[in-house]
């Protein structure tokens, strides 16, 4: 396993990157970066509405292209959940990060994530989340240092599994 200069967080939308990046970065001392808010504040508009104007490709362009620009040390990272749709992207955060994919069951994910529009999934149309969720789990699998099965598990909970990982993977 590699150093860890930075964690990366990968997973589908709605899993916890974000809540558990927080929560994780606080345990290890590292500054977070969640990237969909990079975005965000970068384009100053929402991700629906990157989506909505630009279209789903310009969009995973300019994902990709904030995400090439983030040049840190100690840091956790809560990337989006269509990080994984270009190769460019995750090989700069494999350089730099050890990367965890946030597993998640489909049925726990229908129950969390209700609104793919409004909450800026980059989602083909006429796609469903069963859709999204067996195209992406094998791009999550490829690319992840590990795999954090968080089940129904609290995000603390799930913070402290990765701290394990990382600490076994140090020794």
């Amino acid at each position: 396993m590699k150093n860890t200069k930075n964690v990366a967080l990968i997973g589908m939308p709605a899993v916890g990157k974000s809540t558990v990046g927080v929560l994780l970065a606080k345990k290890m001392g590292f500054d977070f970066v969640d990237t969909d808010i990079l975005i965000q504040a970068k384009e100053d508009q929402t991700l629906a509405q990157i989506i909505a104007r630009q279209g789903l490709e310009q969009f995973l362009e300019i994902e990709k292209q904030h995400l090439l620009d983030i040049h840190c040390i100690r840091h956790v990272i809560a990337t989006g959940g269509s990080v994984v749709y270009r190769p460019e992207t995750m090989q700069h955060l494999a350089e730099t990060c050890t990367i965890v994919y946030l597993a998640i069951d489909l049925d726990v994910l229908k129950t969390r994530l209700s609104d793919v529009i409004t909450r800026g999934v980059a989602i083909s149309p006429g796609k469903s989340i069963d859709d999204l969720y067996r195209e992406r789990v094998p791009l999550y699998e490829k690319y992840a240092d590990q795999v954090c099965h968080c089940k129904k598990q609290l995000p603390e909970q799930v913070a402290k599994k990765i701290i394990h990982f990382l600490s076994n993977d140090r020794t």
